[in-house]
């Protein structure tokens, strides 16, 4: 059951995409509208999530804690910031026929209070809260387990992982629309993100007793005890994850200076021009 919701929740964003993709780019041309380079992105993150939930990672995961660590890792971080880059909702919006699309908008320009409610839900503070409570409610031993034993929360869980994260990249990269956080408040969003995974993981990784007996038959069979796989996956959480927010806050650092630098060779050059025709006017 779990598999089928999975798998419904990958191809069908799969083919509306496409759908919008080929007909944006009949209209506007190969690559406008939405890059060929982004289209990439949005394709590898939703292989990367067929790889978390449809391979033998899935299988391996109801084994062993660290099996199921790297799943989410791969959802959060990997998956969910590649499909954000490749601007799905542009791409999405062109797959329905275009009195659809003005309806839509319509009802979007009327729809005030959703409006207010997406605004709310992307700002900075907002994002990183909700992936802060989903993050540690899951890893919780219940909840989690609950997950391990029932696959229909076990999908949930991961709609919670993957809808969070793509909510949190979207207002540190921002690919599209005006943007809700400035460079600065995306990079501190980033910081915070990894403080806060970092230490679960260092949680995980220094607890004096195993949290998750629901693994005990898993980690028999591979040899390790249960110990042993939660101190491995909470590596997994502290280190790598914490790579990856570092090389995003690096990135969105790097992109605030070239910014920068663009504007103040835009303030040097109308300073220029205006020198120049001063000049010409004396």
């Amino acid at each position: 059951m779990s598999t089928i919701i999975e798998s419904v929740l990958i191809i069908v964003p799969a083919m509306l995409y496409a759908a919008g993709l080929r007909t944006l780019w009949t209209r506007a041309g190969r690559g406008h509208g939405v890059s060929r380079a982004r289209a990439a992105c949005f394709a590898a993150g939703l292989i990367v999530t067929a790889l978390a939930l449809l391979s033998p990672l899935d299988a391996m995961s109801d084994a062993l804690f660290s099996a199921h660590m790297v799943q989410h890792l791969l959802l959060i971080m990997v998956a969910a910031p590649l499909c954000v880059i490749g601007t799905p909702l542009l791409a999405i919006l062109w797959a329905f026929p275009s009195r659809r699309r003005r309806a839509l908008g319509a009802w979007w320009r009327r729809a005030r209070w959703v409006q207010a409610v997406v605004r709310a839900l992307t700002q900075p503070g907002a994002a990183f809260l909700i992936h802060f409570v989903l993050l540690w409610f899951w890893h919780f031993p219940r909840p989690y387990q609950a997950a391990v034993e029932h696959e229909p929360v076990h999908a949930l869980e991961h709609l919670c992982f993957m809808g969070s994260a793509m909510l949190l990249w979207w207002v540190a990269l921002q690919p599209t629309g005006r943007r809700r956080a400035s460079e600065g408040s995306a990079i501190l969003l980033m910081g915070g993100t990894l403080m806060q995974s970092g230490v679960l993981g260092a949680v995980l990784m220094f607890a004096q007793s195993p949290w998750y007996p629901v693994h005990a038959a898993g980690t028999r069979a591979w040899g390790t005890t249960l110990l042993e796989d939660q101190q491995l996956a909470g590596l997994l959480m502290w280190i790598p994850a914490s790579a990856i927010y570092l090389a995003a806050a690096a990135w969105l650092f790097l992109r605030w200076m070239r910014a920068d630098e663009r504007r103040e060779e835009r303030v040097a050059g109308t300073v220029r021009i205006a020198r120049t025709a001063e000049g010409r006017l004396q």
